[in-house]
């Protein structure tokens, strides 16, 4: 007698609470109470739709970090680690006894989940962990961020064969580590969408990347008080026609919930149904392109309220993408548009989709 396959769960979660053993001594914006939080969130959404909730099975290995880490940067972690003491790595990031391997599980969380989605063994994941990533370059700790998480899962997809990578960052702040790190790789696709003038004070229009790499970054610099409005004018004319265009084999989401209007950091106007519907047009995007292969990654997000909504409205919004709309507005506002039409002058030379406007007027690369 045959027995029929289980079925592969809708949603897949990774955490594992050893990486709360990354703690300041003091307050710190980036506390333990943020993974609670968004666990809290995460796990509603596993509960409604019968997903699942895995352990990280291992740290991060000396090689996987080194496809996107210096290695004498490792080094220097490691030594930090031995001296079994509180140290400040820069005037945000704290180092205490247990960081290095609380950063080790969650860039191993990172791989975890790519190789499960690429396995198609989960429909679609996000891991839970912290700390945080996408400020961490290839040589140095940053903005809360030892190690980083999302650049070591497509580092690794790309280890186990996906052809090209892309990696959408809606944090607030600006993924400058991410950029960094694959700043000449033609491989992986960066699209960020950010708050700026802000921290870190990187990531406008002309970042483009370099050398093979040149094309492959793209930045989406928002002035204060953006709104999703804004967000969805951004996703339609630029981020959605570009991964298109792209094809990946993975997308992956640098999931910050900073951009939030009740997060302390910043100062965006994004609400829970903006996160459900980007993390939807992804996932459709992911289904169009990708067997549906997408993983978000958590990064920022300081007031717990607003980041166990987030969290939730995401995972709802990438289970369920047909139950969150484009709304049929028309034309994004005026100052929205002016905003993206930059975006899209700046990125246009590389991208065959950005050279004509909705209208079909040329847009020109000048």
């Amino acid at each position: 007698m045959s027995v029929a396959p289980t079925p592969k769960p809708p949603l897949t979660i990774w955490s594992d609470p050893r990486v709360q053993a990354h703690q300041s001594s003091g307050y710190h914006a980036e506390r333990p109470a943020r993974l609670d939080a968004a666990l809290r969130g995460a796990r509603a959404v596993v509960a409604e739709v019968h997903g699942q909730e895995r352990s990280i099975p291992a740290p991060a290995s000396r090689e996987a970090l080194s496809r996107v880490h210096d290695p004498a940067y490792l080094d220097r972690l490691d030594a930090a680690d031995a001296l079994g003491t509180r140290v400040q790595l820069d005037p945000d990031t704290y180092f205490g006894p247990g960081s290095l391997g609380a950063a080790k599980l969650a860039a191993g969380g990172a791989i975890a989940m790519v190789e499960a989605i690429m396995a198609s063994e989960t429909d679609l994941g996000m891991l839970l962990a912290r700390p945080p990533g996408h400020h961490a370059p290839h040589d140095r700790a940053m903005g809360f961020c030892l190690l980083n998480n999302v650049a070591v899962g497509a580092a690794h997809a790309r280890a186990l064969g996906a052809r090209r990578v892309a990696i959408i960052d809606w944090d607030v702040h600006h993924g400058n580590g991410t950029q960094d790190i694959f700043w000449r790789d033609p491989d992986v696709l960066f699209i960020s969408l950010h708050q700026a003038p802000l921290y870190p004070d990187s990531g406008w229009v002309n970042e483009t990347g370099e050398a093979e790499g040149a094309g492959a970054t793209i930045n989406l610099p928002f002035p204060a008080a953006g709104d999703g409005a804004l967000y969805a004018a951004a996703f339609e004319r630029v981020v959605l026609p570009v991964l298109d265009e792209a094809q990946p084999d993975l997308i992956l989401v640098s999931a910050g919930y900073d951009g939030h209007a009740r997060d302390p950091l910043a100062s965006m106007l994004l609400r829970d149904g903006d996160y459900a519907w980007m993390a939807a047009r992804l996932r459709e995007a992911s289904q169009r392109l990708c067997h549906g292969r997408i993983g978000f990654c958590l990064e920022g997000g300081y007031d717990l309220g607003a980041l166990e909504a987030g969290v939730g409205a995401t995972l709802r919004g990438a289970v369920d993408p047909a139950s969150y709309p484009t709304p049929s507005s028309g034309a994004p506002p005026p100052a929205a548009a002016r905003i993206v039409d930059g975006v899209v002058r700046a990125a246009a030379p590389w991208w065959r989709c950005l050279r004509d406007d909705p209208s079909g007027r040329s847009i020109s690369a000048a």
